[in-house]
Order: structure tokens, then C-alpha cells, then sequence
């Protein structure tokens, strides 16, 4: 078995030795930039991991690996478009340092440049078929997150579904890919998918709490950001869900407009979290949701020593502080 630091190196390598055309410079020199910029590498790990659970050489999809991060980093590249979003990982979204039009065409390339990568690597339909499930499911949840900017009558529910689609199912997918790679039968591939699934729902349920209780000093952005910027969270749907009716009043009129002064609508709308135990109950529902990850994991049909990287990756993932 291979331990996550020796895949990770695997996945570094990779992209630094990703083939592109040499011309024209200012299509491919974004694409080169975003993916160099860092980020966990979360989804290639777990595509290899997934496939290291059943064999040993996982070289042989290392290109479908390559595959899964190039798309997710070309699903960054237009939501930071999207989203105006001046810096990423510390550096300049590509937008900011080239230009909309640049970021635009380098993200399709991109698009393009993932779909390339699998088809370069392991050969499966069935993989092959998640693979474009899994890319699609994540423009539909995007989509969804832009629809909910103009709603306020957005649901617990539906939210849950749009942070399944556009974040979650990519890990899930990554796994699953990487168990049909390996040989796994149906049950297995599904069971690691719904691990992968409920961990990711869980890491981002982290993200909204994070953003309003993460540590000041750890936290790689400014605390209250979602609340700033009027963000449909888990934590506001459900204080707007059990707040009474002038907590509820004193809510909207907060999230009616952006046009506040930042560190007191933070303050003000923390307070109503506090009072309404709105961290309490997304820290409940971040435990229920990764008890079934790992019961999911349980059930997979390997070795427990094998699963052993898997669930200290998982543990890892979600006791995050930052």
C-alpha cells in the first residue's frame, strides 16, 4: 500500500509533467499557473487510493487522476470568474492576473485538456461513464448555487443537494473511479462513493462553520466572508428557519443588501447564531454525516489494514480547524 504523502508526490510529479502545446503562450501559461498554485489534490489522492485498495500499480491511472484535478481546477478558474473573486490560494485568480476573456478560453482549454488526460490514461467505460456523470453533476450544483443568490426561500434540503453535486460528488466519484480501475465489484464501488460523498458534505458543512467560528489566527481568510457576502450557508438557512419573528426581521434586513458595514453585520448576525445554537447544530449535523462515511468505509470489502490510510485521511480532513 501506498501511504497519501508518496501519492500526493505521484499527483505533483504528474501535473508538473503534464504535455501541453507550446503556443500560443497566453492560453496555456494560465493553465500552468492555476495548476501550480497548490491546493490538496484531494480528489486525484482519493481516485488513487480508491484504485490502491485492490492493486498496487497505481502509475497505470495516473493519467485519470491528472484528469479529475485539471477539472476541478478548470471549475475554479470560471467560479472565480463568477464570483469576482480577486485571489485563490493566496495568488491572483487568473481573471485578475490575465484577463475575463483569457480566463474564459484557458477554462474551456482546460474542460477540453481533462477529457484528453482520461482518455490518455486506463481504458473502462465504466469508468469513462462516471467520469461524465461526475463532471456534469458538478455544473448542475454550480448552477444551483447561482440560482439560490436571488432566492430566500432556499431549503435545508435543497442546499445539502447543491453542495452534493457541486462539491461532494467529485470526491465520491473520485473514489468510485478508482475502485472500478482497481477491479472492485458494484458494492464496494458504490459503498466507497458514499464514503467519499458524506465526507465531502461533511468538509463543506465545515467550511460554513469554519468561516464564522474557525480560529482568526489560522483562518486563511477573514472570518464572517459568507456573511459579507450574503451567502446561503447551512448556518443561515437554518437560523432563518428557527428564528422568531424579530430575529427572523433583524435577518433579512441584514441580508437585504451588501451595502453594511462588514464587522458589525458579522457581530450582529453571530450573535442571532449564538443564540439560536446555529454552531451546535451544523457540528451535529457534520458528526451525523461523517458517522455514515466511515460506516459506509466499513463495509467495503478489503482488509482493514488497507482501509487504514483511508480513514486516517477522512479523520484528518474533518478535525480541520482552519
Amino acid at each position: 500500500m501506498h501511504t497519501l504523502s508518496e501519492i500526493i508526490e505521484k499527483i505533483n510529479v504528474g501535473i508538473e509533467n503534464i504535455q501541453y502545446n507550446t503556443e500560443p503562450n497566453n492560453l496555456y501559461d494560465p493553465i500552468r499557473y492555476i495548476l501550480s498554485i497548490g491546493g490538496k489534490r484531494i480528489r486525484p489522492a482519493l481516485m488513487l487510493m480508491g484504485y490502491n485498495l485492490y492493486r498496487e500499480d497505481v502509475d497505470t491511472i495516473i493519467n485519470n487522476a491528472l484528469a479529475l484535478e485539471t477539472y476541478h481546477n478548470f471549475t475554479l478558474l470560471h467560479d472565480d470568474l463568477m464570483d469576482r473573486s480577486d485571489m485563490r490560494r493566496g495568488n491572483l485568480t487568473v481573471h485578475k492576473k490575465w484577463n475575463d476573456n483569457t480566463a474564459i478560453l484557458s477554462g474551456d482549454t482546460m474542460l477540453i485538456l481533462a477529457y484528453r488526460l482520461f482518455n490518455q490514461g486506463a481504458k473502462n467505460d465504466t469508468a469513462l461513464s462516471a467520469f461524465i456523470d461526475a463532471t456534469l453533476g458538478v455544473c448542475e450544483g454550480q448552477q444551483y448555487d447561482i440560482d439560490f443568490e436571488t432566492r430566500s426561500d432556499v431549503t435545508e434540503d435543497e442546499y445539502m443537494e447543491m453542495i452534493r453535486q457541486k462539491t461532494s460528488l467529485l470526491l465520491g466519484y473520485a473514489l468510485k473511479i478508482g475502485a472500478i480501475f482497481g477491479g472492485a465489484d458494484e458494492e464496494d464501488a458504490e459503498n466507497l462513493y458514499t464514503f467519499g460523498e458524506k465526507m465531502g458534505l461533511a468538509f463543506q458543512l465545515q467550511d460554513d462553520l469554519l468561516d464564522v467560528y474557525g480560529d482568526p489566527k489560522k483562518f486563511q481568510k477573514k472570518l464572517g466572508g459568507d456573511i459579507v457576502d450574503n451567502k446561503k450557508t447551512f448556518m443561515l438557512i437554518n437560523a432563518l428557519q428557527l428564528a422568531n419573528d424579530e430575529q427572523k426581521t433583524e435577518l433579512e434586513r441584514w441580508f437585504a443588501t451588501s451595502d453594511n458595514d462588514a464587522d458589525e453585520k458579522i457581530a450582529a448576525v453571530t450573535h442571532i447564531y449564538n443564540i439560536l445554537g446555529i454552531k451546535q447544530l451544523a457540528e451535529q449535523k457534520i458528526k451525523e454525516l461523517f458517522d455514515i462515511s466511515l460506516k459506509s468505509l466499513d463495509k467495503v470489502k478489503v482488509d482493514e489494514e488497507k482501509k487504514a490510510e483511508l480513514c486516517s485521511f477522512a479523520n484528518k480532513l474533518l478535525d480541520r480547524k482552519y
